[in-house]
């Protein structure tokens, strides 16, 4: 008895002891966490204007970061973070999508090439067009990857890839029609069997499966020029059973622009996916005016409830590959055999003839005005031709002592890239105060260290865009085309936790002065980066800081979650 009372009493003993010491415990925590400041972040921004990408007006905020989120909004006194960027009034946005870019295999083999987007305030690309990076066959495999030893054949290896060995900035992908082409048919023009078609929706089926956001084409390309609307309607289909969307480069931008926007909204219809026009434009002078009709006709389609959108970017050159103003038909067998017959004189004056009098396909002789003045040469690669860049075909005939036509089919040969003059300002003008167009750069990420050449919109789209048609030209406000780079293509992508400002919103954001931000490459000298926004943050890490990049690589593959995956 002595000892169950004596146990009993110094167990209450020490219960009581314990008790005592945690109350003293949360009292001294208490007292503890108001002596602290009010919040811990991970990055402060303080003082900045806040344009959300909502469209609304612009609002004064501090925005508090944690994990990669956005934590906090509002007037964040007396917070402390690991790092703090006192701003003066410079703009704070969502991080910038562009809609095309069209690769990021570069990231792969370089991070630093993602500075070209980094730089720009672009936190998010969309990369495949006609081509993509998956699927992949022994035949179809990039000769720069395998070179670095990287192998795959399924966007599941590939992504994998991608996020072992980090990005500078986010990705999201598409399959491309033409990349599935090759992989089952090759290049030649001929249309597929049941069974070729099957293994065709099969692969992208595999792509939509690991992730891929939707189905996209390249129709005034070999091979993609050879396929018919019914086997992209297949294709699409397949996406559409994932919540995937159709996205094309159309088979005519120019005299057949209108047919060429039935024929993808009937590929939207059809295939029950919404649609996404890239880089929309009426090319060739003549063909100007029918830039508003294209727009009239998207706009009905819309009001019918057609899911339709669109992007530009911000010049009247745009970038091709020389041997694009041949004949699609001379490359119906691949090619490598074409270009194998392209020095025969006979072979050159058929050609000729054929450019100079036909329209019945994107005829971009035509559209410079048949002047070969309109054509400058961006790219070529060998060293000993680096001087020619930046000059025109017909001045790099007066340098050769060559006829224009000679020049023009070496050029070829020698697999140069181009800039045409090919479009004019009030389309682009017409474009921008249009609610549903988007923006891309329609280029890849390029390594400023060791790239030969590039389009200036490689660099400098984005920029471009606030400093010329917001700053200067007024052609729309700051908040309107901040919201057409962020909330406008991330709902298309269906990137619901980015493109905003907003608590829980994930952290891609860019700081810029509205002011003094400016896109400095040109076409003579297009290897040039942007002025003006000092900071960039990926993820909820700094990847800019005072415009140069902090060698992070916080990017992420965004993949299009479905109920099917």
């Amino acid at each position: 008895m002595i000892d169950s009372i004596t146990s009993t009493k110094i167990g209450r003993y020490y219960a009581e002891l314990y008790t005592g010491f945690h109350a003293c415990r949360y009292v001294a925590v208490f007292f503890l966490a108001m002596m602290l400041p009010a919040q811990q972040f991970d990055l402060l921004m303080k003082g900045g204007r806040v344009v959300d990408g909502s469209g609304d007006a612009w609002y004064a905020a501090d925005i508090g970061i944690k994990g990669g989120r956005i934590e906090a909004i509002g007037k964040l006194d007396g917070a402390t973070a690991r790092r703090t960027l006192q701003l003066h009034g410079e703009v704070i946005a969502p991080g910038f999508i562009d809609m095309m870019g069209t690769s990021s295999i570069p990231l792969l083999l370089d991070a630093e090439s993602g500075t070209s987007k980094l730089r720009q305030g672009i936190t998010t690309i969309m990369a495949g067009e006609g081509g993509s990076a998956a699927p992949q066959t022994a035949a179809t495999f990039p000769a720069e990857a395998a070179a670095k030893g990287y192998r795959w054949s399924t966007y599941a290896e590939y992504n994998a890839l991608l996020e072992k060995k980090g990005m500078a900035l986010n990705v999201v992908h598409n399959v491309g029609a033409a990349q599935v082409r090759r992989c089952v048919i090759g290049d030649q023009d001929v249309a597929p069997t049941a069974e070729q078609m099957e293994q065709m929706r099969q692969l992208v089926d595999e792509a939509m499966r690991a992730g891929a956001v939707g189905f996209s084409t390249a129709l005034i390309y070999p091979p993609g020029t050879y396929a018919k609307t019914e086997e992209l309607v297949e294709m699409a289909k397949v996406a559409g059973r994932y919540g995937g969307f159709y996205s094309t480069h159309m088979r005519n931008e120019s005299s057949k622009v209108l047919d060429a926007i039935r024929e993808s909204i009937e590929i939207g219809e059809k295939g029950g996916v919404p649609v996404h026009i890239y880089h929309l434009k009426a090319a060739g002078e003549d063909n100007w005016p029918l830039m508003q009709k294209a727009i009239g006709m998207i706009d009905a389609a819309r009001r019918r409830g057609v899911d339709v959108t669109a992007d530009i970017y911000p010049y009247i050159r745009n970038g091709i590959g020389l041997g694009s103003f041949i004949p699609p038909h001379y490359y119906a067998q691949g090619a490598k055999p074409f270009l194998a017959t392209l020095r025969d004189e006979g072979v050159r004056a058929k050609i000729r003839k054929e450019v100079e009098t036909t329209s019945d396909w994107e005829n971009w002789y035509q559209h410079v005005g048949r002047n070969w003045d309109n054509v400058l040469v961006a790219q070529l690669s060998s060293r000993e031709d680096k001087a020619l860049e930046g000059k025109s075909v017909a001045e790099i005939a007066r340098i050769w002592k060559k006829e224009e036509w000679d020049a023009f089919f070496d050029l070829v040969l020698k697999g140069a890239n181009v800039n045409p003059k090919s479009m004019n300002e009030e389309q682009k003008r017409l474009a921008l105060r249009t609610e549903w167009v988007s923006f891309c750069t329609d280029a890849p990420p390029t390594d400023i260290r060791t790239a030969t050449g590039a389009h200036p919109r490689a660099f400098g789209t984005f920029p471009r865009i606030l400093a010329k048609y917001v700053r200067e030209e007024k052609v729309i406000s700051l908040e309107a085309a901040v919201r057409k780079m962020t909330s406008l293509p991330a709902n298309r992508l269906r990137l619901y936790d980015r493109g905003r400002i907003a608590i829980g919103m994930a952290a891609d954001l860019v700081v810029f002065d509205p002011e003094r931000i400016q896109d400095t490459a040109s076409f003579v000298k297009p290897l040039s980066f942007p002025e003006g926004l000092p900071y960039v943050v990926v993820n909820g890490v700094l990847a800019i800081d005072q415009e140069k990049w902090t060698g992070a690589t916080p990017g992420k593959v965004l993949r299009l979650k479905s109920s099917l995956q």
